[in-house]
Protein backbone atom coordinates (compact mmCIF):
# COMPACT_ATOMS: atom_id res chain seq x y z
CA UNK A 1 0.00 0.00 0.00
CA UNK A 2 1.56 3.76 -0.74
CA UNK A 3 0.61 6.81 0.75
CA UNK A 4 0.58 9.55 -1.31
CA UNK A 5 2.16 12.29 1.05
CA UNK A 6 3.51 14.47 -1.54
CA UNK A 7 0.36 15.92 -2.75
CA UNK A 8 -0.83 16.41 0.07
CA UNK A 9 2.08 18.32 1.21
CA UNK A 10 1.95 20.32 -2.00
CA UNK A 11 -1.35 21.08 -1.50
CA UNK A 12 -1.22 22.51 2.26
CA UNK A 13 1.56 23.98 0.81
CA UNK A 14 -0.24 25.86 -1.96
CA UNK A 15 -3.06 26.47 0.73
CA UNK A 16 -0.88 28.44 2.93
CA UNK A 17 0.66 30.27 0.59
CA UNK A 18 -3.06 31.68 -0.88
CA UNK A 19 -4.42 32.73 2.89
CA UNK A 20 -5.13 35.88 2.46
CA UNK A 21 -2.62 38.76 3.86
CA UNK A 22 -3.55 40.18 7.69
CA UNK A 23 -5.60 43.69 7.99
CA UNK A 24 -3.63 46.61 8.69
CA UNK A 25 -4.08 48.03 12.08
CA UNK A 26 -5.88 51.00 11.09
CA UNK A 27 -8.70 48.48 9.66
CA UNK A 28 -10.42 48.09 12.36
CA UNK A 29 -10.33 51.60 13.09
CA UNK A 30 -11.68 53.00 9.73
CA UNK A 31 -14.52 49.92 10.00
CA UNK A 32 -15.42 51.24 13.10
CA UNK A 33 -15.55 54.86 12.14
CA UNK A 34 -17.91 53.81 8.91
CA UNK A 35 -20.48 52.30 11.49
CA UNK A 36 -20.45 54.62 13.73
CA UNK A 37 -21.33 57.58 10.51
CA UNK A 38 -23.49 55.64 9.96
CA UNK A 39 -25.58 55.16 12.91
CA UNK A 40 -25.53 58.78 13.28
CA UNK A 41 -26.50 59.73 9.58
CA UNK A 42 -29.22 57.49 9.55
CA UNK A 43 -30.36 59.33 13.32
CA UNK A 44 -29.95 62.51 11.31
CA UNK A 45 -31.97 61.67 8.58
CA UNK A 46 -34.85 60.34 10.82
CA UNK A 47 -34.46 63.53 13.00
CA UNK A 48 -35.27 65.52 9.78
CA UNK A 49 -38.37 63.86 9.01
CA UNK A 50 -39.22 63.61 12.30
CA UNK A 51 -42.33 64.99 13.19
CA UNK A 52 -40.62 68.01 15.08
CA UNK A 53 -38.06 68.01 12.40
CA UNK A 54 -34.34 69.95 12.82
CA UNK A 55 -33.78 73.35 10.41
CA UNK A 56 -33.12 72.22 7.31
CA UNK A 57 -29.79 74.03 7.24
CA UNK A 58 -26.36 73.25 5.09
CA UNK A 59 -24.71 71.78 8.88
CA UNK A 60 -27.89 69.37 9.44
CA UNK A 61 -27.40 68.18 5.55
CA UNK A 62 -23.97 67.57 5.39
CA UNK A 63 -24.84 65.11 8.42
CA UNK A 64 -27.06 63.96 6.67
CA UNK A 65 -25.62 63.36 3.40
CA UNK A 66 -21.82 62.87 3.50
CA UNK A 67 -20.44 61.34 6.48
CA UNK A 68 -20.88 57.56 6.20
CA UNK A 69 -19.88 57.75 2.28
CA UNK A 70 -16.65 59.35 3.05
CA UNK A 71 -16.03 56.72 6.15
CA UNK A 72 -16.61 53.76 3.30
CA UNK A 73 -14.75 55.37 0.53
CA UNK A 74 -12.03 55.46 3.36
CA UNK A 75 -12.35 52.26 4.39
CA UNK A 76 -12.47 50.56 1.48
CA UNK A 77 -10.90 52.87 -1.62
CA UNK A 78 -6.96 52.40 -2.48
CA UNK A 79 -4.44 53.70 -0.97
CA UNK A 80 -4.33 57.56 -2.35
CA UNK A 81 -7.40 57.83 -2.59
CA UNK A 82 -8.13 56.44 1.25
CA UNK A 83 -6.11 58.72 2.63
CA UNK A 84 -7.85 61.71 1.53
CA UNK A 85 -11.47 60.71 1.92
CA UNK A 86 -10.34 59.88 5.61
CA UNK A 87 -9.00 63.76 6.19
CA UNK A 88 -11.94 64.80 4.00
CA UNK A 89 -14.42 62.93 6.72
CA UNK A 90 -12.59 64.48 9.44
CA UNK A 91 -13.21 67.77 7.94
CA UNK A 92 -16.71 66.99 7.22
CA UNK A 93 -17.75 65.88 10.97
CA UNK A 94 -16.15 68.41 12.58
CA UNK A 95 -17.94 71.44 10.06
CA UNK A 96 -21.20 69.42 10.74
CA UNK A 97 -20.53 69.13 14.35
CA UNK A 98 -19.47 72.38 14.75
CA UNK A 99 -22.47 73.76 13.08
CA UNK A 100 -25.14 71.46 15.12
CA UNK A 101 -23.05 70.87 18.06
CA UNK A 102 -26.50 70.77 20.00
CA UNK A 103 -28.91 68.13 18.89
CA UNK A 104 -27.89 65.96 16.41
CA UNK A 105 -24.28 66.79 16.15
CA UNK A 106 -22.90 65.10 19.30
CA UNK A 107 -23.60 61.70 17.80
CA UNK A 108 -20.97 62.25 15.37
CA UNK A 109 -18.24 62.73 17.80
CA UNK A 110 -17.67 59.05 18.38
CA UNK A 111 -17.08 58.89 14.52
CA UNK A 112 -15.29 61.94 14.56
CA UNK A 113 -12.68 60.27 16.76
CA UNK A 114 -12.91 56.79 15.60
CA UNK A 115 -12.12 58.22 12.25
CA UNK A 116 -9.56 60.63 13.23
CA UNK A 117 -7.41 57.84 14.81
CA UNK A 118 -7.87 55.47 11.81
CA UNK A 119 -6.71 58.38 9.79
CA UNK A 120 -2.94 58.82 11.53
CA UNK A 121 -2.58 55.12 11.74
CA UNK A 122 -3.35 55.02 8.00
CA UNK A 123 -1.07 57.82 7.08
CA UNK A 124 1.83 56.12 9.61
CA UNK A 125 1.05 52.91 7.87
CA UNK A 126 1.65 54.43 4.05
CA UNK A 127 4.54 56.78 5.19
Amino acid sequence: MTTQNAPAATAMSTLMNTLPVPAPPSWAWRRGALILAGAAQLITISALNSVDPLAVTWWALLLAIAPAPLAAIAAFAPSPVNRLAAVAGVLVLAAGIAGKILRIGLFFVPALVVLAVGGVKLWREQS
